[in-house]
């Protein structure tokens, strides 16, 4: 934004919908006045400038749906660059991956190779091109991240209630995520509670590498062994904390990379996996368990197996018969 392109809005009264429902008000405010500084909007709101339903609240008051928030003429700095408000011609679309939608939340079946958000050289991410997809939805939210190569379910809050309930179901050990990836040897044991501590660092060119350290986080994965073949193993990964590249790294250290992973994995049998038509890692976020944010009701959502997944394992199975 530029300094000196600044503009003198009018007042403005703003209806509270489920976009900032339960919000607290200086948040909401910075999220609208971008460029005013917090201090001055700390004093608007303490000089009385800034009402709700016509009266004077604290800082830390709550939106609630139907609130009329007064907000007062206040300089603005006018963003240089407007975002792009319609979908380019070809690509990728995302609703057709929509495995279930409703007022309140969208359960995605992501794609591998696309990452959750822009940034870091990349122009859109998910949440951005969901945003160009459904410009009908005034709020759209990642309630959680999946690595850019891991496909999967992937949910995206449409109400800020849904966004903080799932939060705060996930801080507190109520969702449960399973996933099922390919490793290289045969795997022991049926089931495996594997608790190995991760240390995540950023390298010179901003890539994330984690490795397990004693002084790590603590990070917990239950491996349930599904299907054995001659070099590989099909297992569910469970997770029971969230850590970035948590199953890659558990598995790498183990002594048993995931099939096709380019950061952690067997470089070479990658090579070999290639030609043989996996040409990604085989990581895929296959069903999530959780309680609806708003209705309560226990809600399981699963995704299939890409096809590039099914078809590499059907060739598995026909080479063992």
């Amino acid at each position: 934004m530029k300094k000196n392109d600044l503009e003198k809005d009018s007042v403005r009264r703003v209806k509270i919908d489920d976009s900032a429902d339960g919000q607290r008000l200086d948040n909401f405010l910075m999220a609208r006045l971008k460029g005013v500084p917090k201090s001055r909007i700390y004093k608007l709101v303490r000089g009385g400038e800034v009402r709700i339903n016509g009266g004077r609240v604290e800082v830390s008051y709550r939106l609630q749906l139907g609130d009329e928030v007064r907000i007062p003429p206040v300089r603005v700095a006018t963003p240089v660059i407007t975002p792009a408000t319609h979908l380019p011609q070809g690509g990728i679309r995302l609703l057709p991956n929509i495995v279930y939608r409703d007022d309140a939340l969208i359960v995605l079946n992501k794609p591998s190779g696309m990452a959750v958000h822009g940034g870091s050289g990349i122009s859109r991410g998910v949440i951005e091109q969901m945003r160009l997809e459904l410009p009908e939805c005034r709020y759209m939210e990642l309630v959680h991240r999946l690595d850019r190569e891991t496909s999967g379910v992937l949910l995206i809050a449409l109400k800020r209630r849904a966004l903080v309930g799932l939060h705060e179901a996930m801080r507190g050990g109520r969702i449960e995520k399973r996933y099922l990836t390919l490793v290289a040897g045969r795997w022991p044991n049926p089931v495996q509670h594997v608790k190995l501590p991760l240390h995540k660092r950023v390298t010179d060119d901003g890539e994330k590498r984690v490795t397990v350290r004693d002084e790590g986080q603590t990070a917990h994965t239950i491996f349930r062994r599904l299907q054995s073949f001659a070099d590989f193993t099909l297992l569910e990964a469970e997770l029971k904390t969230g850590r970035t590249h948590q199953i890659r790294v558990h598995t790498s250290h183990l002594g048993f990379p995931i099939a096709g992973d380019d950061k952690y994995g067997d470089f070479e049998l990658n090579k070999r996996l290639a030609k043989q038509g996996l040409k990604r890692m085989f990581l895929h976020a296959a069903q999530l368990s959780f309680e609806h944010p708003i209705s309560g009701e226990r809600m399981l959502i699963e995704a299939p197996l890409p096809a590039e997944l099914a078809t590499f394992l059907d060739n598995l199975n026909a080479q063992a018969i």
